[in-house]
């Protein structure tokens, strides 16, 4: 049995590495983090305990082929302190949203996209909505 212990990173290939570093860095807030000198663009950010790597590849494909948000596409998952503050702030940044407060999961789910169109979904509890 493999012995686990702890989620490192998730990689995700974007399109334009400085339009989704704006995103990440600027828009989200998440802290940019040292990066080694590879021989292709990408930017790395510390989320929690794991890390969201980005590779710059202009012809890579997300696995969305909508523009529309749909919470049952591929995506990775942020626990968030605040639903409404998290909320609150994506809307006033112009970020559009998927308000999901609830659902069977047990979760209160926000979901947006980056520029190269990944899902990105901030959670709760449900019952830590206050």
């Amino acid at each position: 049995m493999i012995k686990l212990k702890d989620f490192h990173h998730i990689s995700l290939s974007v399109t334009d590495i400085d339009a989704c570093r704006h995103f990440y860095g600027t828009v989200l807030g998440f802290p940019e983090i040292e990066r080694p000198n590879f021989d292709f663009p990408g930017a790395w950010y510390q989320v929690g305990s794991a890390q969201l790597h980005l590779i710059e590849n202009k012809e890579a494909m997300t696995l969305r082929h909508s523009e529309k948000l749909d919470s049952r596409d591929g995506h990775f998952a942020i626990r968030v302190k605040d639903y409404h503050e998290t909320l609150a702030y994506l809307k006033k940044q112009g970020v559009e949203v998927l308000d999901k407060r609830t659902g069977k999961s047990g979760f209160a789910q926000i979901f947006c996209m980056d520029p190269s169109h990944n899902l990105i979904e901030f959670n709760v509890e449900q019952s830590d909505l206050g």
